[in-house]
């Protein structure tokens, strides 16, 4: 009763209220009961309303009914100004090592290989990465001077 008499005063954006697995979070426990706002395309019968919802909820059917749906109240804080960013073709930034976390040989038939476990600027400590000591110690020296 209330959406309907929102729609009618021109009221036309909504916060949808979608299950877990829909809205991109992984908990249920923390996920919001209400995302959006989106807007109101048409009423669908006296009970339901058809949704613009992104693409990333393409696998939503954007038919709700008027209980999963609430007011949206515009708020001056939900509104972001920003300003065009230009991007070049070539866009590319160089990582460096910034420290050997570990080593490591691993034998393979007759001969030993030699392994550091590098951590990348950029990079949290898991997201480290095996690369041969020798090509390591080749291209950055430096590394190799700090762990002595």
């Amino acid at each position: 009763m209330v959406l309907r008499r929102l729609i009618c005063a021109g009221i036309w954006r909504v916060w949808a209220r979608i299950g877990p697995a829909y809205d991109g979070s992984r908990g249920v426990t923390l996920s919001p009961r209400y995302i959006g706002p989106y807007e109101i395309l048409e009423r669908i019968g006296p009970v339901a309303y058809k949704l613009a919802l992104p693409p990333k909820l393409a696998g939503v059917h954007n038919v709700f009914h008027v209980s999963n749906l609430r007011k949206y109240f515009r708020n001056s804080s939900h509104v972001l100004e920003y300003e065009p960013v230009e991007l070049h073709e070539d866009v590319t930034y160089e990582e460096f090592p910034m420290s050997i976390l570990a080593r490591e040989e691993r034998k393979l038939q007759n001969r030993t290989i030699s392994y550091v476990k590098v951590q990348w600027s950029n990079h949290s400590r898991r997201e480290s990465t095996w690369e041969l000591e020798e090509k390591m110690h080749e291209t950055y020296p430096h590394l190799f001077e700090q762990v002595g």
